[in-house]
């Protein structure tokens, strides 16, 4: 299935926007973790050992599979030269 079918698929459907929505921070955060990574062209396992981890964290944090804590976000930020900012807005 072509991304455009599916996404027709998804904005017809009130629940899965709703739960899209309720988890965008999380998407989010996932997105700029692994933009990140490939700017600075890292794989999981080096980022893993720059932060002292298993390269099996790093893809549970990218896949959505796993619920890190700010102090491990703020290692992965740190790693890649960038600031971790956490806004209420």
């Amino acid at each position: 299935m072509k991304w455009s079918k599916a996404k027709e698929i998804i904005l017809k459907n009130k629940e899965v926007q709703n739960e899209l929505k309720k988890n965008e921070a999380e998407y989010k955060i996932i997105e700029e973790i692994i933009m990140a990574r490939m700017e600075r062209k890292l794989t999981q396992k080096e980022l893993a050992v720059l932060i002292g981890t298993k390269q099996s964290n790093i893809s549970r944090l990218e896949s959505g599979n796993y619920n890190p804590t700010l102090d491990f976000l703020q290692k992965i930020a740190s790693a890649m030269d960038k600031k971790l900012e956490v806004r209420i807005i």
